[in-house]
């Protein structure tokens, strides 16, 4: 028998080697193939429009309510509820068709900040919200997207936590609660068809929304913070140097 057909060649065998240390443990390689995959995601995708249209909204949405108008108030309500329909679509849509993406992650964190900002300090302009329930909300956000991109920067990835979604939500609900108490502050259409003063009675439980958000704001805040304590370990930071 050949036996030596058996064997395969030197540079055949070197050739193996590289192959499957490229595949399996080279981090340039890893990162050339994520890089591909990004690439072949097209930023035009349906997930991303819907993201930066959210971030164009907040033009339309501050000076609606800036107008101080019943019925500018009612369009920014609508308006808001088809941002936030919008917030919850574009996640769902990245996922189930592959467009998750860097620049995908960036407009949806970056669009949801900038709008909400915008209806927050237009609120405390026509004074339908508390400039300190503004500045907890605020330094919240800037709080948590320091330490974001501290994380990033050593490695580390930080979840949201149960309390971040909850906020987010509660947060949502209490912006359009003022909307609406700004039309029926105003005379609005609505307030003209409250005949029972039921719907009078609902928008008088708006200060308790704002509230709620206050609380999982502090409650959220905290929950990052604390999720990202490995940042600052000392013992990490020795390891790494």
């Amino acid at each position: 028998m050949n036996d030596h057909k058996l064997q395969p060649s030197p540079a055949r065998a070197l050739t193996g080697i590289r192959a499957r240390s490229a595949t399996a443990g080279d981090p340039g390689f890893a990162r050339e193939r994520v890089q591909k995959s990004q690439r072949a995601i097209s930023p035009l995708n349906l997930a991303n429009v819907l993201s930066f249209s959210r971030m164009l909204a907040a033009a339309p949405l501050a000076w609606l309510i800036l107008l101080d108008r019943a019925w500018a108030y009612l369009a920014a309500f609508l308006l808001f509820i088809a941002v936030a329909i919008s917030d919850t679509l574009d996640g769902r849509l990245a996922r189930r068709y592959g467009w998750v993406s860097n620049i995908g992650i960036f407009l949806d964190l970056t669009a949801d900040k900038i709008y909400v900002a915008a209806m927050l300090v237009t609120l405390v302009q026509v004074d339908l919200l508390g400039s300190w329930v503004a500045i907890v909300i605020l330094v919240r956000e800037f709080i948590v997207t320091g330490l974001r991109s501290f994380a990033a920067s050593e490695g580390l990835v930080i979840p949201a936590g149960r309390w971040g979604k909850l906020k987010m939500l509660v947060t949502i609900i209490a912006l359009a609660w003022l909307l609406l108490k700004g039309h029926f502050d105003r005379g609005g259409a609505l307030a003209m068809l409250d005949t029972n003063g039921l719907l009078n009675w609902l928008i008088s439980l708006a200060p308790l929304t704002i509230w709620a958000a206050v609380v999982l704001t502090i409650l959220s805040g905290a929950e990052y913070v604390w999720g990202a304590r490995k940042v600052f370990d000392p013992g990490r930071q020795g390891m790494e140097s």
